[in-house]
């Protein structure tokens, strides 16, 4: 490794561990909370002798690296989506995980993405050197990215979901009309569908069954429904049903009625796709087939040309 690469090599390193203490004095900076817990926290009343053993390496690492796990979790907290949003989107992914989990795997990628970078700007520093400024950022690129990865993939599993729901909506919804129409009350339709079909339509049904169990109203617990997901179609459906049970209204033909616009919803989105995947199509058209066709034609006229010069 040449001189150039080698200090450059330890500009990028003492930078980093410039920006990494910079990054923990910002995110340790003690609140007026903090400053009066030790004088507001009762104390325990049980004895020391019946605390559990909490010895060996791994809970000495895990005692050591908490404090800096806190603290990347804040400043991931700081440059990521709002708690109360990326609690809805978690639920409406159908993820158990809590936020502070979700944050915890958003540092882990982060950590994954500054080796990344440091290994990629090491390489470059020693292959064909560069400034450190440069290197620095990139490293700081590639960290961003990887901590915002999850948000992304988190992003995608919650429109698959809302996707594969919107598939199964007008199928479980003729099979609750079937049901109410052979005398099945609206829990019993929902328990006989539940019961009878899977997917991610029949889990949040279960979720609502479960709900109506427990003692809540049917209505309420439809609500409940409506807002753990982000379906229009699917916030209507509960809307209506929940009307229907309130005011008496023949739930089998209400029932019909939305799985009906659950198709013509499905239909017309279908119809917007093909839209857009027709201008898409014109792209190989103009640009390839378009201009291949004109040379097979222009071509004969130019060798016919040059012949007869």
């Amino acid at each position: 490794m040449s001189p150039a690469a080698t200090g450059a090599a330890i500009g990028l390193v003492g930078g980093l561990g410039l920006l990494l203490v910079v990054v923990r004095l910002r995110a340790r900076r003690i609140t007026l909370d903090q400053r009066l817990a030790p004088y507001l926290r009762t104390r325990g009343t049980s004895s020391l002798l019946r605390a559990p053993d909490a010895r060996g390496p791994l809970v000495t690492l895990e005692r050591l690296v908490a404090p800096f796990l806190g603290d990347l979790v804040r400043v991931v907290a700081r440059i990521g989506s709002p708690t109360a949003d990326l609690r809805h989107r978690l639920e409406r992914a159908g993820r158990q995980e809590t936020v502070e989990q979700f944050r915890a795997q958003q540092v882990v990628w982060g950590v994954l993405g500054l080796v990344a970078g440091l290994v990629l700007s090491l390489v470059l520093a020693a292959t064909r050197g560069g400034v450190t400024v440069a290197l620095v950022g990139l490293v700081a690129v590639v960290t961003f990215v990887a901590v915002l990865v999850p948000d992304w993939l988190l992003g995608r599993q919650v429109q698959r979901r809302e996707e594969r729901m919107l598939a199964e909506m007008a199928t479980v919804t003729e099979l609750l009309a079937l049901a109410v129409s052979a005398g099945e009350g609206a829990v019993g339709a929902l328990e006989r569908v539940v019961r009878q079909t899977r997917g991610e339509l029949a889990g949040e049904l279960a979720r609502t069954l479960a709900d109506a169990r427990s003692g809540t109203p049917v209505v309420q617990a439809l609500e409940r429904l409506a807002d753990r997901t982000g379906l229009p179609s699917l916030a209507r459906f509960a809307e209506g049903v929940a009307v229907a049970v309130e005011r008496g209204t023949p739930l089998a033909d209400v029932l019909r009625a939305q799985a009906q616009d659950v198709r013509e919803e499905g239909r017309r989105a279908l119809m917007q796709t093909g839209g857009r995947k027709e201008v898409l199509m014109m792209v190989p058209v103009v640009f390839l087939i378009l201009p291949v066709t004109v040379l097979f034609a222009v071509f004969p006229s130019v060798v016919v040309l040059r012949v007869g010069l």
